[in-house]
């Protein structure tokens, strides 16, 4: 016999408070968004990028951009976390 637990699959947020959060998330996706266009941007001045990843299949400089951009993630949801 499974025996459930009361509030195991609750609503984790209250429904007066969803507008709340959901305002919040967007505005921190949105600087997230925006982080990454400007790192991206800035890589694409140091690299030519579309150069090296596609016509000259340059996988090294795809791992570093993307161990770059995967880091990058971290340090943002590290800020946005607190």
């Amino acid at each position: 016999m499974i025996r459930m637990i009361p509030n195991a699959l609750g609503v984790i947020v209250k429904l007066d408070q969803l507008l709340e959060t959901l305002v919040t998330t967007l505005i921190f996706v949105s600087i997230g968004i925006v982080f990454f266009a400007i790192a991206y941007g800035i890589l694409s001045k140091i690299f030519n990028i579309h150069k090296e990843i596609e016509e000259d299949q340059n996988t090294a400089l795809g791992l570093v951009i993307g161990s770059i951009m995967i880091g990058l993630a971290i340090i943002i949801a590290a800020a946005i976390h607190g």
